[in-house]
């Protein structure tokens, strides 16, 4: 008998999981990218992170993966630490929404969201319906796993063992230590407290207990955190530890408070909830969660500086000359799906930097003929060539996960990206080789050349800088000078050839300084071309330049 409750019970928990998950799942493929930039947006300062913590982690019915995202923008270097501990401290008043869902018992209408979703999902062929019918599905399947659940625990009733064994439960260290083990195998808070709710609901727990098992949750719930930043920067560590410290420090304080309060809070909180079982450890999660927060806000500023004294050091600053390694994704980076292509825009950005700064480098060495120049553009272009493959391989890899609708879309552009960023490096290189043949052959230019070289380099340069900040921060202020720039880059070249042939007719320069001439501004305008389309890679269905 008490095997098939067991087995009942764990059929209702995976059913719940399973909800929990797909709806979460959903929720980030249909508003993941609007959801990522409400938190890049309004997180200026702590307040606003926190409310916006709040409202994120309501809608997606998880702090951890609400935290886990935080972690992976202060690991991309898109939020800092004194912005992520308002978002955490609010993302942990916004997962007590899910245990408030299932106080109010919805089981009746389960199988209404059921149907609604799965005819979603079946039948839409409009991919925002059917990711919202993945929510909904989710929904249902939750509420259904909830059902499954409360029945099997109706029945655990029946055996003297298990109420014994549960009816002893008194020590509340011994609580905190469930609550914590339970939720660090589940890695969701959400899902314990909703158990915990349902074994006091069916008389299962003494009501004062059940408090010490959520403060257990609250610290358990931790967990995903933590082990989401193991493989990520000093920083990441540090956002993670903020989640910990914050749940660590208020357990202990609400942990001494009730054992010196006794009944009082008990006696309060159920009055509160109209002596309903379910409510009141709905009430107490949320009620615990929002007193941690107001007494810890004040002092968030002291909780980021003592994850610096439990996490010293700094990272390895990483550039051309560090062996070719990422910064933004990789190993040392957290993988979330809900920031993937924010961090691949990030590498892109870098990648662009350094194709910049190397083709400024090679036109420097095509004019002085310094050698250590000429040797660093090879240099750089062989890290340029680096990450050109692993961004590409991680754009391959993470276009096979479940990125957010938009983000999906975007995916396409950014391969193009990288293709245009290396071929700005190949570019580059190629005025270096053209640097070594003046040197080796005593190739002279005219004062008259290098000064119009110059000039059209300035103008690159322009729309360079120009495109890479449109790609990288969406900013299109600068759009109509791109355009305006591009044309006029085009008009310097076809001007250039035509004073470098007169130049040649009248024998003011060698065939071979000619040569170089022009294969160098012939490269600057492609090199225009190419900046031209990272630029308008964001813009949907504006057509890209050809090389």
């Amino acid at each position: 008998m008490e095997a098939s409750i067991l087995l009942a019970l764990a059929g209702g928990l995976g059913l719940f999981l399973f909800g929990m998950k797909l709806m979460s799942e959903g929720i980030e493929k249909a508003a993941g990218d609007k959801l990522r930039k409400i938190l890049e947006m309004f997180t200026s300062n702590r307040f606003m992170g926190m409310i916006v913590g709040i409202i994120f982690t309501g809608i997606v019915q998880s702090s951890s993966a609400c935290t886990v995202m935080v972690v992976s923008f202060v690991n991309s270097g898109l939020m800092n630490l004194y912005q992520a501990a308002g978002v955490i401290f609010g993302a942990n008043i916004g997962t007590t929404v899910t245990s408030q869902l299932v106080s109010f018992n919805l089981s009746e209408v389960a199988p209404v969201f059921l149907l609604a979703g799965v005819l979603a999902v079946m039948f839409a062929k409009n991919e925002n319906i059917k990711k919202v019918g993945e929510v909904v599905l989710g929904f249902g399947v939750l509420f259904m796993g909830l059902t499954g659940m409360s029945d099997a625990m109706a029945g655990l009733r029946e055996s003297p063992k298990i109420v014994e064994i549960l009816g002893s439960l008194e020590n509340q260290f011994l609580a905190v230590l469930v609550g914590f083990v339970l939720t660090a195998i589940i890695q969701s808070s959400s899902v314990t407290v909703s158990i915990v709710l349902l074994m006091a609901s069916q008389g299962l727990l003494a009501l004062p207990i059940t408090m010490f098992i959520v403060l257990g949750c609250n610290i358990g719930s931790c967990v995903s955190a933590l082990l989401a930043s193991l493989a990520g920067k000093k920083d990441a560590k540090r956002a993670a530890m903020i989640h910990f410290l914050f749940n660590v420090i208020g357990s202990a304080i609400v942990f001494v408070i009730l054992i010196v309060a006794g009944s009082g809070i008990v006696d309060i909180i159920r009055d509160i909830s109209g002596q309903n079982a379910g409510r009141f450890v709905a009430n107490a999660h949320t009620i615990i969660k929002v007193f941690q927060v107001i007494i810890l806000f004040p002092f968030s500023n002291w909780i980021v500086k003592l994850t610096y004294l439990l996490i010293p050091g700094e990272d390895v600053k990483v550039g051309y000359r560090a062996n070719f390694q990422l910064k933004y994704i990789g190993e040392k980076v957290v993988f979330n799906p809900a920031t993937a292509v924010v961090e691949g825009i990030k590498e892109l950005e870098r990648m662009a930097s350094l194709a910049s700064e190397n083709l400024n480098r090679a036109m420097n060495a095509l004019i002085t003929l310094d050698e250590e120049d000429i040797e660093e553009v090879y240099r750089v272009e062989e890290n340029i060539n680096f990450l050109n493959k692993a961004i590409t391989d991680y754009l391959v890899k993470i276009n096979q996960t479940a990125l957010p609708i938009e983000d999906q879309k975007s995916i396409g552009a950014l391969f193009h990206v990288a293709n245009d960023i290396e071929r700005i490096g190949d570019h580059a290189e190629n005025m270096a080789d053209s640097a070594r043949q003046r040197r080796e052959n005593g190739v002279k230019f005219s004062r008259e050349a290098q000064h119009e070289m110059g000039d059209m380099l300035e103008m690159v340069n322009k729309i360079v800088q120009y495109s890479i900040d449109m790609f990288a921060k969406g900013n299109e202020e600068h759009v109509h000078d791109i355009m305006q720039l591009e044309e006029a880059v085009d008009e310097k070249e076809r001007e250039l050839q035509r004073a470098h042939v007169e130049r040649l007719t009248k024998n003011e320069c060698s065939p071979e300084a000619g040569m170089i001439f022009s294969d160098v501004v012939s490269a600057l305008e492609r090199i225009a071309d190419h900046a031209t389309n990272i630029a308008f890679s964001i813009l949907e269905n504006e057509p890209g330049l050809e090389e």
